[in-house]
């Protein structure tokens, strides 16, 4: 098959895309940062460097696909990247072009909670997007996510820098909210899996991992993996929102984003609207063990002044 992903150099794209290439599909990975030397077990990828905000691109991109990934998404507005423009327009975008170009298959990576009249741009966003996929008159699957963690993430990696950086960690809240955290291979799994074989079609699912646990249990096996102490406290939701704008202009990826503390004050483990769960075959595994975070933590040490956003550089 021919498959085209969009953030395919993304956290999760990176993963989908070696996923099938390496059982031999042709790829085409349309991403606004591509990487010039992509892993040696990478095969059979073109890489395309382009947003998903240009429709000619897309078009000209979907020509011939078996099916198209879209996986690119953002929880920090920066300039040129707003939730209206990468989600809502480019989800229209990503549609009309698979539609000129007879792509049976769209596969959504949504988020757990998105859902309309929130006030939240990232929600709402994410959940205009579904409404788009599932009005396409496509075949769709539609992944309604909580966390994703591995080597290169935001969870893993912006815990252990913390862990790392200040002796001690704010929970977001007086209650403290649950997570399910899915393991990043689990969950490319179950992605490139709808993308081949009309697996899970028009459906929205749920992906969480297997075991569920209060933040706070979450934040100590995070710094039991990574050789640190973590010393808590309750913070009330409101400084916790008004730190993330402060560090959003001052960081270049800041420790948590408005729509992350969003996200961790009402929850990460129950999806909203109509959702199925996966079948067995295809539901993440991967417990949230030492092993598992320790696999994917990034090497150890804290934020530096490489993170401030004055002091950061674009290649």
């Amino acid at each position: 098959m021919k498959i085209a992903v969009t953030g395919g150099t993304g956290f999760v794209g990176r993963h989908v895309v070696e996923l099938l290439a390496n059982e031999g599909h042709k790829v085409v990975v349309i991403a606004r940062g591509v990487d010039p030397n992509p892993a040696p077990s990478v095969r059979n990828v073109t890489w395309v460097h382009g947003s998903v905000t240009d429709r000619k691109l897309l078009e000209s991109t979907l020509a011939g696909c078996d099916a198209v990934g879209h996986l690119a998404g953002i929880n920090l507005e920066r300039p040129g990247q707003k939730f209206e423009d990468v989600h809502v327009k480019g989800t229209q975008n990503v549609v009309g072009a698979a539609r000129v170009n007879r792509v049976p298959k769209v596969v959504l990576l949504s988020f757990l909670r998105a859902r309309p009249g929130t006030s939240s741009p990232y929600h709402e966003s994410k959940w205009q997007a579904e409404e788009i996929v599932r009005a396409s008159g496509l075949d769709y699957t539609i992944f309604k996510s909580g966390v994703i963690y591995g080597r290169g993430d935001h969870m893993l990696d912006h815990l252990s820098k913390v862990l790392h950086t200040v002796p001690v960690f704010p929970l977001v809240g007086f209650t403290d909210r649950g997570v399910r955290p899915v393991a990043v291979a689990d969950a490319a799994w179950a992605i490139a899996a709808s993308l081949i074989g009309n697996r899970l079609d028009n459906q929205t699912v749920a992906l969480l991992g297997p075991d569920e646990m209060p933040l706070g249990e979450a934040v100590r096996r995070v710094a039991a993996a990574s050789g640190r102490t973590a010393r808590m406290f309750r913070a009330p939701v409101a400084l916790h929102r008004l730190h993330a704008v402060v560090l959003e202009k001052l960081m270049r990826i800041p420790p948590a984003s408005r729509a992350q503390v969003r996200m961790l004050a009402e929850g990460i483990v129950e999806p909203w609207g109509d959702v199925s769960e996966l079948p067995a075959e295809l539901a993440p595994v991967t417990p949230f063990s030492n092993a598992s975070i320790a696999a994917g933590l990034p090497p150890g040490g804290g934020f530096g002044r490489a993170d401030l956003t004055m002091c950061s550089t674009t290649s």
